[in-house]
């Protein structure tokens, strides 16, 4: 298992240099410094000067891959991609073009972004896991049918509907919580309840129908035959074989939303007013941070990637064989 899980890390690590490469090639020879300039001054009247005092205010007056001007190390450390990109990959993001600690801001951010993110995930599993089981065990009923008119009926749904709408029939005519906002203390509980509960309930029709075709395809293999074979009950089937014979993909459905648990929602932390880092990514786009931008797209990557590698050694565990692979 320790060879399976190192093998995985060795792969991790190719793949994050791509995607710093990649993210590199867009935001700098695609898009570049000069560009960056005119959009945050405005596109008329922009003098070269002004072009060029914006540079180096924001250390984007360097060569991008090599300085010839430089001496020794310095032509290599005295560009673009050695201070904005390499140092990246031990999680310095610099300074913002704002002139913000972007690495501070993303420890303060963090924690909000979790405390929507982590219990919509929960919810959101366990909600949509017990409805899927519940429709199988009632497959070829009106239950089932109507159970699946209902979930699509719910797919086809705007989340910015829900949105919307839970803001104002429970916040503005129930008044149960406050529409938006955000508190530090415990008393961010209230301000959390709206948001974790809408996106538990927009998630339930295309998350209910997923675990049912998972369940589906268990359901009818020769394992399930023996165990009804041996007197165990349909629900026994269900939760004590089933469920845990549909592991795996589950958590390759899993890991697919695990950036979100520090990235955070940017619909819903905007319309919520929660300072996470899904509205800080909002933000920086709006007002044209590219550092941030930049930052933000390489944490998910790095984010992505774990999840991945977490996954891979989730599958040891409810699935031995992979350890011998």
């Amino acid at each position: 298992m320790t060879h399976y899980i190192i093998r995985r890390f060795l792969y991790a690590l190719p793949l994050l240099m791509g995607v710093n490469i990649l993210t590199f090639v867009l935001f700098f020879i695609v898009n570049s410094p000069d560009d960056m300039a005119r959009m945050q001054l405005g596109q008329k009247h922009v003098t070269e000067q002004a072009i060029t005092n914006w540079k180096q205010q924001h250390g984007y007056d360097v060569p991008l891959l090599w300085n010839t001007q430089a001496a020794g190390e310095e032509k290599l450390t005295r560009t673009i991609f050695y201070q904005k990109s390499v140092g990246l990959f031990l999680f310095r993001f610099g300074v913002s073009d704002s002139g913000r600690n972007i690495g501070a801001d993303i420890k303060e951010r963090a924690l909000p972004s979790l405390a929507v993110a982590l219990p919509t995930l929960m919810l959101g599993l366990l909600v949509n896991i017990c409805f899927a089981l519940m429709m199988v065990l009632f497959r070829r009923t009106y239950l089932e049918y109507a159970g699946l008119v209902l979930c699509v009926v719910l797919m086809s749904v705007s989340s910015l509907f829900y949105i919307i709408g839970g803001q104002f029939f429970i916040a503005k005519l129930l008044k149960l919580v406050p529409i938006s906002g955000y508190d530090s203390s415990f008393s961010a509980i209230k301000f959390l309840v709206l948001p974790v509960l809408i996106g538990v309930f927009s998630g339930i029709g295309s998350g209910v129908r997923w675990y049912r075709t998972l369940f589906l395809e268990e359901v009818e293999k020769d394992y399930v035959r023996t165990a009804r074979a041996k007197g165990l009950s349909e629900t026994q089937v269900l939760f004590r074989h089933v469920l845990q014979n549909a592991m795996i993909p589950i958590l390759t459905g899993v890991v697919v939303v695990l950036p979100l648990l520090f990235m955070g929602s940017l619909i819903m932390e905007s319309f919520f007013s929660i300072p996470g880092l899904g509205s800080y990514t909002i933000d920086a786009i709006n007002s044209q941070d590219f550092a941030i931008v930049r930052a933000m797209v390489f944490l998910g990557s790095v984010l992505y990637v774990i999840g991945l590698l977490l996954t891979d050694i989730s599958y040891t565990l409810v699935d031995p064989r992979i350890r011998l692979s």
